[in-house]
């Protein structure tokens, strides 16, 4: 089993400064994926106080690039490849996370065709749910320029 605390979330991410919304891969395994982020002052998506809720979307179309970028570059042994959001659905945003706050985002695979990637996910602080939302994501054969 790989150590988490190891992987250079880089590495698995088409993503590159500043535009990188997972610090840390916590969690991997074939249905579940969980990352890391901590609410700063300096990212992109952080505005008047508060991240805003496209860098909450963006936080979940990381993890699922996490996803995909720990099959490829661990279990597939090949490179990095860069994917799509196809389609969001069922958003709900509770409340905008303040600076310092560490979210834990969770997706969980709900079905997988070709190279469409169905998930639901969830996104906390701590154990307040923040934002929930079902997203399609759809990989290309591009390999990412970070490998």
């Amino acid at each position: 089993m790989m150590n988490f605390q190891e992987t250079h979330i880089q590495d698995l991410l088409p993503q590159q400064p500043p535009f990188v919304m997972v610090d840390k891969l916590v969690h991997f395994d074939e249905k579940l994926t969980v990352t890391q982020l901590e609410v700063r002052e300096d990212n992109l998506f952080f505005d008047d106080g508060r991240f805003t809720a496209s860098g909450l979307i963006e936080n979940i179309a990381q993890t699922c690039a996490a996803r995909m970028g720990y099959i490829n570059k661990y279990i597939l042994k090949t490179h990095v490849k860069l994917g799509f959001i196809g389609s969001i659905r069922n958003l709900t945003v509770n409340r905008l996370p303040a600076q310092g706050e560490i979210l834990t985002t969770t997706v969980e695979v709900m079905e997988e065709i070709f190279k469409m990637t169905l998930v639901n996910a969830v996104v906390k602080s701590g154990e307040e749910v923040l934002v929930v939302a079902e997203m399609k994501i759809a990989l290309s054969d591009i390999d990412s320029q970070t490998d």
